[in-house]
């Protein structure tokens, strides 16, 4: 009878537990991981302002043009950009970043070689970058990172002047400088679900350019046949603030 008896409350622990495992209530297997938990891609659209805090585009017009008004002593604007990165594991990703400035600051009683002009410049960035995830919660998370790549600037020279017939030239003249840009970031992400993210990122750069009036690499004068010359060289500490958009798919 004492065998019996160990057999039943044996046998009545198995039908417990058996009842009491997933597998065994639903017929299937253990859920899924997340897309965070396995190799995934992520595109992110981002919109913010750049801030040159030593490079106004004139002496006389300071502080750049924001949604906020000006910012600083330098050059300020909207920022938009682009990051395609992938995500091998939990807590690194890589990927290719473009930034670009869709609507310059513009100086429209910008003086020089004694004609009234509206001055612009743009910004385009074009590189790679890395991140780093070192804090984890189940819908947040927060990165470091590292970003590097060339950057483009484009002075825009117009005349103030009645329009002209077009076989008589333009009145609008571009010149262009090209540099390299490295700098670190940071930034918190909120998920919302698994697959959609929104956040912040705060980064410091340092453009590299081209000595007043050079072409990298060669002692050709960048600077247009009438004497317009890019406005910024040397070394340029650029800041952005950025609102970010992101969507994750698993691979």
């Amino acid at each position: 009878m004492a065998v019996k008896g160990r057999a039943a409350a044996a046998a009545l622990v198995s039908v417990i537990v058996l009842a009491s495992t997933p597998a065994a209530a639903d017929g299937g297997g253990p859920s899924p991981p997340s897309a965070l938990d396995r190799p995934h891609t992520v595109a992110v659209v981002e919109a913010g302002i750049v801030a040159l805090p030593t490079a106004p585009i004139s002496a006389a017009f300071q502080g750049g043009s924001t949604p906020f008004g000006p910012v600083g002593k330098g050059d300020a604007t909207v920022l938009t950009g682009l990051h395609l990165l992938y995500r091998a594991t939990r807590d690194w990703a890589v990927g290719a970043t473009a930034m670009f400035a869709p609507r310059p600051t513009s100086d429209p009683n910008f003086t020089e070689n004694g004609l009234t002009r509206t001055h612009t410049r743009s910004y385009l960035f074009l590189g790679g970058e890395g991140r780093y995830y070192p804090f984890h919660l189940r819908w947040l998370e927060g990165w470091i990172g590292v970003e590097a790549g060339g950057v483009i600037i484009a002075d825009r020279f117009s005349t103030n002047a009645p329009p002209v017939p077009s076989f008589l030239g333009t009145t609008t003249v571009t010149v262009s400088t090209e540099g390299f840009a490295v700098g670190a970031q940071a930034g918190v992400d909120y998920l919302i679900g698994d697959q959609v993210l929104l956040g912040v990122a705060l980064r410091a750069d340092r453009w590299f350019l081209p000595s007043w009036g050079e072409k990298p690499f060669s002692q050709v004068s960048s600077c247009d046949a009438i004497g317009d010359c890019p406005t910024i060289s040397g070394s340029v500490a650029a800041f952005e603030f950025g609102i970010t958009l992101g969507y994750q798919l698993a691979l």
